[in-house]
């Protein structure tokens, strides 16, 4: 079954696809997911923005855990085994942290969850990952944790081989698919895996 999180952060483009999905709109999300999405259900404590939706679940504003957190929780106890956040990007900066917190927690579940910001794809990985008919995406690889070691690449610019990533190092960011088929081996840690779309022009 698929999830989607609304998040409040920035909007995405485009219409949402909610085609089978459970869909939970966080807080202020729902200034922009209205009329965007389909929303199943509204989460949250409501302090961003400003009233109390009706049939919403409510939660105080002072808690140990965020919102996107709460709406997390309630697609995987509801049986959701791919899940999708929009709104993740933009906004505030330790928030995006946060949300990116949100992947490994669902990778950790057994859950596939990835973040779709209006210029990338970011999720977590390990073991064998692959690439079809991306060629020419930027794809950059950073360590979830400390550390996390590459033992093979396949059809990258760059390629990673018995490399280990850590978290004061940038060698993983800017890599590129060159080949219709690409891969790596991550056989110690977790990847984030940011695949890029679309580079944003300011």
């Amino acid at each position: 079954m698929k999830g989607i999180v609304f998040l409040n952060g920035e909007p995405p483009k485009g219409e949402i696809d909610c085609t089978g999905a459970l869909t939970v709109c966080c807080d202020g999300a729902l200034r922009w997911a209205e009329g965007k999405a389909r929303i199943d259900v509204k989460a949250g404590d409501f302090d961003s923005l400003g009233y109390i939706p009706a049939d919403a679940l409510v939660y105080p504003s002072r808690k140990n855990f965020t919102d996107g957190e709460i709406a997390l929780e309630y697609l995987l106890t509801h049986g959701c085994t791919e899940i999708e956040l929009y709104g993740g990007g933009g906004g505030r900066d330790d928030h995006f942290y946060g949300n990116l917190c949100l992947l490994y927690a669902a990778f950790l579940r057994g859950v596939s969850a990835r973040m779709i910001t209006n210029y990338t794809d970011i999720y977590c990985a390990a073991g064998e990952t692959v690439w079809k008919n991306k060629k020419g995406i930027t794809l950059s690889l950073a360590p979830v944790g400390e550390s996390a070691h590459i033992i093979e690449s396949e059809g990258l610019r760059y390629p990673l081989e018995d490399l280990t990533l850590t978290a004061h190092a940038c060698r993983g960011l800017s890599n590129v698919v060159e080949e219709d088929f690409a891969r790596i081996v991550c056989d110690a840690g977790t990847l984030f895996v940011f695949e890029v779309r679309e580079e944003a022009k300011w």
